[in-house]
């Protein structure tokens, strides 16, 4: 035994691999001599799948050879190594046990769903049963032919830190295996990692073929030719926006062109997408960038407080008015303003706005001196606005100055691939804010893509957030998500918003709520949607507190909108929220 180990041990060395490294990704074993001898057939698997990797052969047979080769030391009936072109399709496909050779039959014949998951997400996929597995389509299972229990390992072939491809394997689960699945992801992974820097090698060797010196010849005559070459447009990169997916990188790029000119932006998507960073990265890519960011969320103040905001107000202007002060007009001279929530404001302060807009000129509250300013305006609402001009509840003319370069801002279901990388970046922010370590498992992972994140970017960061303060153990895995638990408020509001039938557990809320009614009344309201009665007026001198704290929930704690939702006015929002001591949440 120990001549068959110090063999292994050169062997290891002889193709790069430490034997330590090695042994992690191999069955455990002790002194069970079964384990023993899985473990001697998984290194000596290793060394022989390095020396076909190192042998000069064609990729196609390299790869049929590795698929072959794992069947000699893992518990497998399929065995599949599929490889991606630059445009996502597969370039390659090797497949043991469901066909061979990359012709067209046998990619039909392949679980193509799981291998999209794992080269999209970049990560393992792993599953005791196909059939209760929800990423495994009717097609995989078929393919795969679930008639026992069958369970599926794949994992991403990398070139880069991106994965290029997939290797999978699947087996008929039994109950005497030796088999663990973790340790064969660890050993598949090994593999996978070695045919990575395989293909990478065949790739640059191919592209080396191709620069033959009569091709650079001519390629050099052609491009000494253009006398103005097109430029390169190279990727843009703004700070905070995270994310690689078609979708964002579209925005991103239209943003990078949109920033060189001075023309009014209007930037349109739900709540909770990122808007105020796209104008923020508008304004630091265009040629203001040192001059001011001025932003003013216009749904959070009423017409009044809204005008002195904007335009600023001589000393003695109203009763509160003891010095002059400017407004944020003036304040974004030269620079960018940024009006958040746009569809919020006023009809009679729409023609005072407009007015700025056209001749970036205004008037002080309380002074008749024209002030001319250099402000480039970009607005942003959640709002159809077109709808809201149907119902003249928004002026047309206003509507035209704002909307002259619209940029919708992708929802997070609309860019599915970026939420690996968000959640990544939300947990390494709470484990520095909180002196953790905490880890995403793979699967949890998989719960995160199936979510629809009707609060986008926002509710992904606040359910990250809140399934690590409650998570028990060193990594998050999917039990430990609120939607797994059935008690996930945001999932039964998409439903409702869907028309689906769904029961939304009501809200918690203070003890000073609950004493603001009779126990008979307070249990009888308590039992319906807080949201219900939340759009009819109030007619009573201090609203309900229920209403009121279903009213902010619904408008995200801003109270001159939930004002307007009930019939209120702000003033008497906040004198209920004051008097039953609730928390103004900030958002």
């Amino acid at each position: 035994m120990h001549h068959n180990i110090s063999k292994s041990e050169q062997n290891a060395r002889d193709c790069g691999i430490s034997l330590p490294n090695a042994i992690k990704g191999c069955p455990k074993s002790d002194t069970n001599p079964a384990s023993v001898a899985l473990h001697e057939r998984a290194l000596t698997g290793i060394f022989e799948i390095s020396k076909v990797l190192a042998d000069a052969a064609r990729l196609e047979l390299k790869l049929a050879k590795v698929v072959d080769l794992l069947h000699s030391f893992v518990q497998m009936r399929h065995g599949i190594i599929a490889l991606c072109d630059a445009e996502g399709g597969l370039d390659i496909t090797v497949a043991s046990g469901c066909g061979t050779n990359g012709n067209e039959p046998s990619r039909s014949r392949l679980p193509r769903n799981a291998i999209d998951q794992i080269v999209t997400t970049n990560t393992p996929l792993v599953a005791d049963d196909i059939v209760m597995h929800p990423t495994f389509t009717a097609a995989d299972i078929e393919v795969l032919g679930a008639s026992d229990t069958v369970s599926f390992i794949g994992v991403p072939i990398r070139v880069d830190g991106n994965a290029i491809g997939a290797l999978t394997l699947d087996r008929v689960l039994e109950s005497r295996s030796s088999y663990r699945l973790d340790d064969d992801v660890r050993l598949l992974t090994m593999i996978a990692n070695m045919v990575g820097q395989t293909v990478k090698l065949h790739r640059f060797s191919a592209v080396d073929r191709e620069r033959t010196p009569e091709l650079e010849h001519r390629l050099q005559t052609k491009f000494s030719d253009v006398k103005h070459p097109a430029p390169r447009r190279k990727k843009v990169h703004v700070e905070g926006m995270i994310g690689d997916s078609p979708a964002i990188s579209a925005l991103l790029e239209k943003i990078a062109v949109v920033a060189k000119a001075k023309t009014t932006v209007l930037l349109r998507g739900e709540s909770g997408t990122g808007k105020e960073l796209a104008a923020k990265a508008i304004h630091e890519l265009s040629p203001r960038a040192k001059r001011p960011f001025v932003k003013l969320n216009c749904a959070a103040l009423p017409e009044t407080v809204l005008e002195s905001e904007l335009f600023g107000h001589e000393k003695g202007a109203f009763t509160s008015a003891f010095n002059s002060r400017k407004g944020r007009f003036e304040l974004a001279d030269k620079g960018t303003l940024f009006l958040d929530e746009i569809g919020e404001i006023s009809a009679s302060f729409q023609a005072k706005l407009l007015r700025v807009l056209q001749e970036q000129e205004f008037e002080r509250v309380g002074s008749n001196q024209t002030i001319k300013v250099d402000v480039r305006v970009i607005a942003a609402t959640n709002r159809n606005l077109e709808e809201a001009v149907a119902r003249n509840e928004f002026r047309a003319d206003l509507y035209y100055r704002i909307n002259v370069v619209p940029l919708l801002v992708p929802a997070l279901r609309q860019r599915r691939s970026d939420i690996p990388l968000l959640a990544a970046e939300f947990l390494k922010k709470f484990n520095d804010e909180n002196g953790c370590t905490l880890t995403f498992d793979p699967r949890a992972i998989e719960v995160l893509m199936k979510c629809e994140f009707p609060g986008n970017i926002r509710e992904l960061e606040n359910c990250v957030h809140r399934t690590a303060i409650l998570a028990e153990g060193l990594s998050i895995g999917r039990n430990d998500f609120a939607c797994s638990q059935g008690q996930c408020f945001a999932e039964a509001l998409w439903k409702c918003r869907s028309g689906k039938a769904a029961l939304q557990p009501p809200p918690i809320l203070p003890e000073s709520a609950n004493l603001a009614k009779p126990p008979d009344e307070a249990a009888s309201s308590a039992a319906t949607n807080p949201l219900a009665g939340a759009t009819h007026p109030i007619g009573a001198r201090t609203p309900d507190i229920e209403r009121v704290i279903a009213a902010m929930e619904r408008c995200g704690w801003v109270q001159a909108k939930a004002a307007r939702l009930l019939g209120l006015t702000p003033r008497q929002i906040g004198y209920v929220l004051r008097k039953y001591g609730v928390e103004i949440k900030r958002l």
